[in-house]
């Protein structure tokens, strides 16, 4: 790939930055399906279940159909936040995106381009909270797998602190699944650093510890 350069969202680009941002949230699905099949409490009663069938029945049918129905309700605990959030985002600020960022105060949107093709975006906007300090929240970073460690993620993430620090901000502030290993790396040489832990308020989220991390950078003077 070529050099890259960072612009300004233009409307041409809506259906590419929808389709980024949808397969990148999804694409959190199986690290939360490996990280929940290490569980004890997941693994254990899982195998009890799958073994049952055979142990007493000698039916190694049933206990793969109850194995097949365990990986799936794993699968569909593990997918259904990330499915909801899109929907929900896709129908919040990424409809209208022009409108959203590009028409208001303190928001931004950016893409990454390379040869004509777009390779990264990411978004600004006031992070809504009660009290405290002005902070920007860093929105919608995602660069597609194919284009990953080259850099593009680092340069989208300083766009959105150099435009926040234009503007009179004190920090920006991101969240992220905790299993996001890589994007870790990237925040923390960056200089962020973990503010505090959640759970989405999903079913299931807790018992399987699908966990996110809020990141705070603070902008000096």
């Amino acid at each position: 790939m070529s050099g890259y350069y960072i612009r300004l969202y233009k409307a041409s680009d809506y259906h590419t930055v929808r389709d980024i941002f949808a397969r990148g949230i999804v694409e959190h699905t199986g690290a939360g399906c490996r990280h929940t099949l290490t569980l004890p409490r997941i693994w254990m009663p899982s195998v009890v279940v799958m073994g049952l069938p055979l142990l007493i029945a000698g039916s190694l049918l049933t206990s793969i159909l109850a194995g097949t129905i365990i990986l799936g309700l794993i699968y569909y605990i593990n997918r259904r936040p990330n499915s909801l959030y899109v929907s929900f985002s896709l129908r919040d600020d990424m409809l209208d995106i022009q409108k959203y960022y590009l028409q208001c105060e303190d928001r931004c949107f950016w893409v990454a381009e390379s040869d004509r093709e777009i390779v990264g975006m990411v978004a600004a906007a006031p992070f809504l909270h009660n009290g405290g300090e002005k902070q920007m929240e860093l929105k919608r970073l995602s660069v597609p797998r194919r284009h990953r460690g080259k850099g593009i993620g680092k340069a989208l993430c300083r766009t959105v602190i150099d435009f926040a620090r234009r503007r009179g901000y004190k920090a920006v502030v991101l969240n992220t699944p905790v299993l996001k290993t890589s994007s870790f790396y990237l925040y923390e040489k960056m200089g962020f650093r973990k503010s505090y832990y959640f759970y989405p308020d999903y079913f299931g989220t807790r018992y399987m510890d699908i966990e996110y991390v809020i990141y705070q950078y603070d902008i000096q003077e």
